[in-house]
């Protein structure tokens, strides 16, 4: 049986969000700055990736995903009130990076990361809600392929390294150092940045495409 080669892809696209008639452009990446994946992976988001992964170099795409291939509905219950203390750092609250539409990153004690906006800060609670930013949404992605080409063995050996080695695999919902405190459930994550992905597991940020500085993060965890 043949083996199934992986592809070097990178996409230049116009993402819009789709509610009734209203189009939302909410991201975009050029053909100078495009987002690039490696397919077979689990990198992007399925039903993108499998939009894209046919296509030509300079092949043009115009194709919408649902909320459920894209990051699944909205979840009310993913919304919680947790205690202040959590974003403590010696005993003082984080006021510098824990405020109102804020993005931070939090862990729970079984080690999963996650990207969280800050909704509210009150006098002893951070209501912190865990969807994903385009959670409910029907996504539209137009665009076209800037290159697509059989993958090196030399490439996937360097992506699986950068996996394994700890790197940020989020899709921002999860990328982030490890946590000093353990506050029963979640945990802060003082001071590291988030990669900035999508994840579609309604934890992390952005779409399930990894991006490191080109485009937009639409990968999935």
């Amino acid at each position: 049986m043949e083996k199934k080669q992986n592809k070097m892809i990178a996409v230049a696209y116009q993402l819009y969000t789709i509610d009734g008639d209203e189009k939302v452009m909410v991201e975009e990446t050029s053909g100078e700055q495009p987002f690039v994946f490696l397919s077979g992976f689990g990198f992007t988001l399925d039903k993108f990736e499998e939009s894209v992964v046919g296509l030509a170099d300079g092949e043009e795409f115009d194709f919408k995903l649902t909320p459920e291939e894209a990051y699944g509905e909205y979840m009310a219950e993913r919304v919680l009130d947790l205690d202040k203390e959590i974003f403590s750092i010696n005993g003082h609250f984080d006021h510098d990076n824990i405020y109102k539409d804020a993005i931070v990153p939090l862990q729970n004690e079984d080690g999963n990361r996650f990207m969280g906006k800050v909704l509210e800060v009150t006098s002893d609670k951070v209501k912190v809600d865990l969807n994903h930013p385009l959670a409910g949404k029907e996504l539209n992605f137009v665009g076209h392929i800037v290159e697509n080409r059989d993958a090196t063995d030399a490439e996937i050996e360097q992506f699986l390294n950068h996996l394994n080695g700890g790197g940020c695999g989020c899709g921002c919902d999860d990328c982030g150092g490890g946590c000093d405190h353990e506050h029963g459930g979640c945990d802060h994550e003082h001071g590291d940045d988030c990669c900035g992905h999508h994840h579609h597991d309604g934890e992390g940020c952005g779409h399930h495409h990894h991006h490191d500085g080109e485009g937009c993060c639409h990968h999935k965890d």
